[in-house]
């Protein structure tokens, strides 16, 4: 007999090319994907998948399970939220993508909370800092900051979210301040590299001019963590770009400091990524957007310390 978990393993199977990647997806080894492949196709009997190469193919059996198990598994949630609807209560579950910082400071405990409040339902949260957006089918909610190319999906601002230009007062003390954008290029520079962002061009607005400039830096220390870049600004190493959300605390209690400040940088909001219509959307994504709508009102960052 298989089980609802077997069911949507041929699902996950059915829509990838082949083992390793459905190992990608369900954040497995592809050893232990191969031998989930092969327990089903004992308890059944049959052969679901052929090895070609590096891919698969369904075999006629495994195409129809794959077919039966979707509708199936579409069938029980529809039933699971039927039976909660009649109490109001919201069900199903719920798969968010963040980042890795800003997923783990502001949308975890959020997550957490939500679910308090709403024992049926069940969520997965997933944190990266390289998201790839075009496997966005995948996720009912991605947490999206700073600028997106081209997507289908729509995009829902849940807090304004500035950057600035900041360095710890040790470097300062040593260093000076840079008073233009020019001064940058002789400054020890911090660059995160996330997203598909260039993290060595820098675009800021000088005072009175009417297009951003762009200033390309030589990084002196570069890292895909966030949270090492601000530890080495702290620590007097050389200068960054951060948001706000992260460095708004040590601005206000002086461990960092501001730079050219009547610089305006590019602005990076904090954005839900969703189905392109409502009508997509179940309810329990619209609620827990809604959710992060009025808790985002006032940031948690501009109220702390």
């Amino acid at each position: 007999m298989l089980s609802t978990d077997d069911l949507r393993f041929v699902c996950a199977l059915a829509g990838q090319p082949s083992l390793s990647a459905t190992a990608r997806l369900l954040d497995v080894t592809p050893s232990s994907v191969t031998q989930r492949l092969q327990t089903i196709e004992d308890k059944l009997r049959l052969k679901l998948a052929d090895r070609l190469g590096r891919g698969i193919a369904l075999t006629e059996q495994g195409q129809i399970l794959a077919e039966r198990a979707q509708a199936i598994l579409a069938d029980m949630e529809a039933l699971h939220l039927t039976l909660h609807g009649q109490r109001d209560e919201l069900a199903g579950r719920l798969r968010v993508l963040a980042p890795m910082g800003f997923g783990s400071a502001h949308i975890a405990p959020l997550v957490a909370r939500f679910r308090a409040q709403h024992p049926a339902l069940a969520f997965e949260l997933e944190l990266s800092d390289r998201p790839n957006l075009r496997l966005h089918e995948g996720w009912d909610l991605v947490i999206h900051i700073g600028a997106l190319r081209e997507s289908s999906l729509r995009q829902q601002v849940l807090a304004r979210n500035r950057r600035y230009l900041c360095a710890a007062p040790s470097y300062l003390a040593r260093h000076g301040f840079p008073q233009k954008l020019e001064d940058l290029a002789g400054h020890a520079c911090l660059a995160l590299r996330e997203n598909e962002e260039d993290a060595t061009r820098w675009k800021l607005l000088p005072p009175g001019a009417s297009q951003y400039r762009t200033l390309r830096i030589e990084p002196a220390l570069a890292c895909n963590d966030g949270r090492v870049i601000k530890q080495w600004a702290l620590e007097g190493h050389g200068i960054m770009l951060r948001s706000e959300w992260d460095v708004a605390s040590e601005l206000r209690s002086g461990a960092l400091c501001r730079l050219l400040p009547d610089h305006r940088l590019s602005e990076a909001d904090i954005v839900a990524l969703l189905p392109a219509t409502a009508q997509q959307r179940p309810a329990r994504t619209r609620r827990f957007v809604d959710f992060l709508k009025q808790e985002f009102a006032r940031p948690a960052w501009l109220e702390e310390g």
